[in-house]
């Protein structure tokens, strides 16, 4: 594996910064939709992803953030129309505690599925999630994940183009640190621009302020985190699971994306049960603290992609980031004021790059493309996920609880997927 454990201090750190800050977009806004804590959120995921390095005896280069497929399950259970407890005398704080407790039981369904692949094989295991089925799941959470890019880019069309210009520039032409650090340029001189714009009065298109302070108004540059402790209820467990499932794909995925980019092979060494039993377990962790669950994060596979480095203490250095940082309100209100599209203009490229892995682990893995089977699954999955979130509103009643399948559709592909590849003849019209 390439390393850069050579390299100085001084660029170790910007190297590790820029896996903080790339995470940042989606990490926070999953608690900034949820309700949940912002510093709570930036210390689970710092614990959780050294865990995870722990478990894969910090062998793979990968970063876990807060997962947008439990933000469903979540707003599932706190939801004061359609929500389990929607009828009920619980506040918002009582209704999050069912929510991150049925986070915590999710996290042992990663480690259930560790149980097994320890116990068949990861050979044996991965006939159920081949690259037929896990490519097209990468490609859907970067297709997926495309509208928030111009959702976010078009609150300012301008901080957009000239973050995602120099993000272009600095990876294509950039020399020596600025061709490692394009994440980081693009979203840092694009805030200067941005506060710069504010202070002489420019507004954005819709009238309101580029950037809002307020936040940052008396927040302390030290301060504990509103940790608090989870609740069980059986209905809020059942609403969660089914995202555990879909993420144990999406991790997989991740793990083959990293392999494919890095020239390693993950999946087996240190193997997908270590990185499955660490990823359940800093979900767990956060559970019991009051954050969203976590997952390996698409964006940070899509810098190691960009910036090919590939060493973990890299992204060792980014948790240890966000946890010190974690106990600064100030520090998390500053982060809050960065302007959405500034985080849609990075965004912009690292999604593409998740679909571009994806599509990569296709070619690179030899799917052959000639074969209906192959067209068929990936088909399906790719109509199926797209179709579902971006279709006609769908849902079902669970236990007086609204459960909209349009926001399930990722799960659903992929349990579509692994079903068709199991039960559809190869060319020699046999079975799996």
């Amino acid at each position: 594996m390439h390393k850069t454990s050579g390299a100085g201090y001084f660029k170790m750190g910007f190297l590790g910064l820029q896996h903080m800050f790339a995470m940042f977009g989606a990490t926070i806004l999953v608690p900034l939709l949820s309700g949940l804590s912002v510093q709570v959120t930036l210390i689970s995921v710092g614990l959780g992803t050294l865990v995870f390095h722990f478990f894969t005896k910090s062998k793979i280069p990968a970063f876990l953030g807060s997962s947008f497929a439990f933000l469903v399950g979540m707003q599932l259970v706190t939801d004061p129309i359609n929500g389990i407890f929607a009828d009920t005398a619980l506040t918002m704080q009582e209704k999050l505690a069912y929510a991150t407790g049925g986070i915590m039981v999710s996290g042992l369904v990663y480690v259930i599925f560790a149980v097994i692949i320890k116990l068949v094989g990861v050979k044996r295991f991965m006939k159920f999630l081949p690259p037929v089925v896990t490519a097209p799941t990468v490609i859907l959470i970067g297709i997926m994940l495309a509208p928030f890019a111009i959702s976010q880019s078009s609150n300012n069309i301008f901080l957009a183009i000239l973050t995602l210009a120099i993000i272009i520039a600095a990876s294509s032409w950039g020399k020596g640190m600025v061709k490692i650090v394009p994440i980081l340029l693009g979203i840092g001189v694009a805030y200067i621009a941005a506060v710069i714009m504010h202070n002489i009065g420019m507004t954005n298109p819709s009238g309101s302020a580029i950037i809002d302070f307020s936040s940052t108004e008396g927040a302390g540059i030290i301060g504990m985190p509103p940790f608090f402790l989870p609740r069980f209820n059986w209905l809020a467990i059942v609403v969660m699971i089914p995202f555990a499932i879909a993420t144990v794909a999406e991790h997989t995925g991740d793990m083959i994306a990293l392999s494919t980019i890095t020239g390693e092979d993950f999946v087996n060494e240190p193997g997908l049960a270590r990185s499955l039993l660490g990823d359940g377990l800093a979900t767990s962790l956060a559970g019991l603290m009051g954050g969203p669950a976590s997952t390996t994060y698409g964006e940070n596979v899509g810098v190691v992609a960009l910036t090919k480095i590939f060493n973990p203490r890299v992204v060792q250095l980014a948790a240890i980031y966000a946890i010190v940082l974690g106990f600064s309100p100030l520090f998390a209100a500053v982060i809050h004021s960065i302007p959405a599209a500034i985080i849609g203009g990075a965004s912009f490229m690292l999604y593409g790059m998740i679909a571009a892995v994806g599509i990569r682990n296709l070619v690179e893995h030899r799917v052959d493309m000639s074969k209906s089977k192959n067209l068929i699954v990936i088909g399906a999955m790719l109509v199926t996920g797209l179709g579902l979130r971006f279709g006609p509103a769908i849902s079902f009643n669970l236990a007086g609880a609204n459960i909209p399948i349009d926001r399930l559709g990722l799960a659903i592909a992929v349990v579509l997927g692994v079903i068709l590849n199991l039960i559809l003849p190869n060319e020699q019209g046999e079975k799996l």
